[in-house]
This record gives structure tokens, C-alpha cells and sequence, in this order.
């Protein structure tokens, strides 16, 4: 193992010691960081999301900004805006939120749909443009959104279009029985995010990044994860399938997944543990799932099923 893989596995080392009992979403959002993608984390409050948000800016030396999403936050809060000094005779800038590394938007679904599209913008774009010039965001910049449950309230669904951009989606949800018993014996004592080191640099994590490219993927994979998402085009339970933005982000989800699996090359397996994260906030159920109470994750299972893996040296892998 090499001094970055060593760090990549030091990261969630770290963050495991604050978030108990979630190792699975923890590498799942250390795969979608070094695929260079944003998260959309639908949970309920106080599940630790911030203190996982804060854990990995400490231990990544990420800066880390946090924004409250309500009704009246605006969409300068985030780009920013200029304002008039009267010493200096002249307008100045002053940086918004997403002028960081890391933005943890809290409950993204419950400000305004002008605000969301601000947010939304910066993360394709990676810059903003206030009264006529463009400004580049700091290098990495990743987000995770959190968004309250459906039905809510005082919250309004993310446009399509919108959450088509976020890499990921996923759930941390409530901690195990034993987690939660030793979250209850160490309450009192210092934060738990207050007690990771710093164990990678920004600059080793864009190195990083850069090599996820590298990864090597044989041609039937590529053939085998189109198949996948394009199956969700014309599943009977399927009303809107996912978009070929789909694709790219499984390409590049399975390349981080293999490298941080200490390979070179991609396997279906990385392929097919991708796919219901990639896909799952991409696609639109039909009435008739809805009727039948067909969850997403049931109609993502048979299209794995039925999509067969293609042969990697003397058998399905």
C-alpha cells in the first residue's frame, strides 16, 4: 500500500471513530470525494451528519463552511455580493458560503427553488459570477446536501434537473444498538469531531483524484454499466429513467471504488455496489410501483439481477 492509499484508509479510520457504526457510509462518501462528486444525504436531524461533515474537513485539512438552509436565505448568501465602502469610494466583494473546500447545505430542500439553483450552479460550474465577474471557487470543493424526508415540513422537492447533479445519494440513518450505547457513555465529554488529526492534505487528495482517471476498465465493463443504466429507461416500474450524467458518475464512482480497494482496474462487483448510488435519486417509480408500494431499491435489485456480469478471466467475478 502506498503513502496515499495509506492516507485515503487514515481518513475514514479517523471519521469511523466519530460516526459509530457506519463504516459502509463512510467509505461510500470517502469513494463519491475522491470521484470528485457531491453527496445528497436524506435523513432525518441529528444523526451526525455535521460532526461527519466537520470530522472530514479536520482530517482532509479541508476548509469547512456550513449553511442552514430556511425560506429566507438568499442566493447571495452563498455567491456572494458587493458592497459599497464609503472610505474607499468604491464597491467590494464579499465571499459567500461556497468560497471553501467543503459546504455542508443543511436541509438544502427547504429555501427557495432560486436559492437551490444557485447552490446547484457553483457545484457544475465550480465559479460564480456577481455584477459581471467570474470568480473560481477554491480546488476541491465538495458539497453535501442533507434534505428533510418528503413530506416534511415546510419542505418542497428538489427539481429534477437539479438533483440529477449530485454524484450520490444516500442515507446514514439511526445507529445500532451498540453505537448508540457508547455515543450515550461519552456524552459530556469533548466533541468527538474536536478528537481526529489531520491525516491528508488537500493537495494529496487532488493528486488522488487525479489518478482515479488511470484506472483501468476493460471495454465489457464499460458495455456492462451502460446496460445498467439504461435498463432503467424501459423498467415496467420506471417512469423516467436516469440521464447519461448517470453513466459518467458510475464510471467514475467504480474507478474511485476500485482504487480505494488497493486495485488498478475495475471489477463488475465495483460496477454493481455503485449502481444503487449512482442511480436511486435519478429515477421517477410509475404510478403503478407506487400503487404496488415498489421501493426503488427493489426495482434497482432485479435490473442487477437480471443485467448478467460479464466474464473476467475464467468465470463472472
Amino acid at each position: 500500500m502506498d503513502r496515499e492509499s495509506e492516507a485515503a484508509s487514515a481518513v475514514m479510520e479517523q471519521v469511523n471513530r466519530v460516526i459509530l457504526g457506519k463504516e459502509n457510509e463512510i467509505r461510500e462518501i470517502m469513494t463519491a470525494f475522491l470521484a470528485d462528486g457531491h453527496i445528497l444525504l436524506e435523513d432525518i436531524p441529528g444523526v451526525g451528519k455535521t460532526t461527519m461533515a466537520v470530522a472530514f474537513s479536520k482530517t482532509m485539512e479541508l476548509e469547512y463552511r456550513r449553511i442552514q438552509f430556511t425560506p429566507d436565505v438568499l442566493p447571495s448568501d452563498l455567491t456572494g455580493f458587493s458592497i459599497y465602502r464609503r472610505e474607499e469610494e468604491k464597491f467590494v466583494y464579499q465571499q459567500g458560503s461556497v468560497f471553501c473546500n467543503l459546504l455542508l447545505a443543511d436541509e438544502i430542500n427547504r429555501t427557495s427553488p432560486k436559492t437551490q439553483s444557485a447552490l446547484l450552479e457553483v457545484m457544475e460550474e465550480r465559479r460564480v459570477t456577481v455584477d459581471g465577474v467570474t470568480r473560481e471557487v477554491p480546488e476541491p470543493f465538495l458539497v453535501i446536501a442533507t434534505q428533510n424526508p418528503s413530506g416534511s415540513t415546510g419542505t418542497q422537492y428538489l427539481p429534477e434537473a437539479q438533483v440529477d447533479r449530485f454524484m450520490i445519494s444516500m442515507t446514514i440513518g439511526y445507529p445500532d444498538f451498540e453505537s448508540e450505547l457508547e455515543m450515550a457513555k461519552s456524552a459530556g465529554a469533548r466533541g468527538r469531531a474536536e478528537q481526529v488529526s489531520r491525516v491528508m492534505t488537500r493537495e494529496m487528495l487532488c493528486r488522488i483524484r487525479s489518478r482515479i482517471h488511470e484506472v483501468y476498465m476493460k471495454e465489457e465493463l464499460y458495455r456492462y454499466l451502460v446496460e445498467l443504466v439504461t435498463a432503467t429507461r424501459t423498467h415496467p416500474y420506471v417512469e423516467r429513467g436516469a440521464s447519461p450524467r448517470a453513466t459518467i458518475a458510475l464510471v467514475r464512482m467504480s474507478k474511485a471504488a476500485a482504487w480505494l480497494a488497493g486495485r488498478d482496474y475495475v471489477m463488475p462487483g465495483d460496477v454493481s455496489s455503485q449502481f444503487p448510488y449512482v442511480v436511486s435519486h435519478r429515477i421517477m417509480l410509475n404510478a403503478a410501483a407506487v400503487m404496488e408500494r415498489i421501493p426503488k431499491s427493489q426495482v434497482l435489485d432485479e435490473i442487477v439481477d437480471r443485467i448478467g456480469k460479464p466474464m473476467m478471466g475464467e468465470g463472472r467475478v
